[in-house]
């Protein structure tokens, strides 16, 4: 089985960092010229700092969140400190791409899915060969 044709490209990278530095993080990437839309998703227990247009997300666990996203990037800050804590694929279909990475022994952490007004966002994170990855399907250009 081999995934559809469509809209693949490597769309982010994302950064995973303590919440104590999180602004002067994104002060220093504002200053190179990113344009870093602040979000704040309480089900995963993530502040987000992202520029999909120029390929970089910054996330920060919610301080005292039980999600478990936020246990996740807690445990990778933990282990590694500041650094990339994912990179990005948009895939035509994050369940049938994720079907092709468990044939080569992928693992996956979560899964995230949001819809509404005519727009969805499906993510798959997960891990392949050590390579941490997340699967996006979505409609947000």
């Amino acid at each position: 089985m081999t995934v559809e044709p469509g809209p693949l490209r490597l769309h982010h990278v994302t950064f995973a960092v303590a919440l104590e530095r999180l602004e002067t993080v994104t002060q220093f990437f504002t200053e190179l010229g990113f344009v870093l839309e602040p979000a704040e998703l309480s089900e995963p227990g993530l502040h987000i700092r992202l520029d999909w247009q120029r390929g970089i997300e910054l996330i920060s666990p919610i301080a005292g969140s039980s999600g478990s996203v936020a246990a996740s990037v807690n445990e990778f800050l933990d282990r590694h400190g500041d650094g990339i804590y994912t990179v990005v694929i948009q895939v035509p279909g994050a369940s049938a791409a994720e079907s092709v990475a468990e044939r080569y022994g992928a693992t996956t952490r979560y899964r995230f899915h949001l819809e509404g007004g005519g727009t969805h966002v499906d993510e798959n994170e997960l891990s392949v060969f050590g390579i941490p990855l997340t699967l996006l399907d979505t409609n947000i250009p």
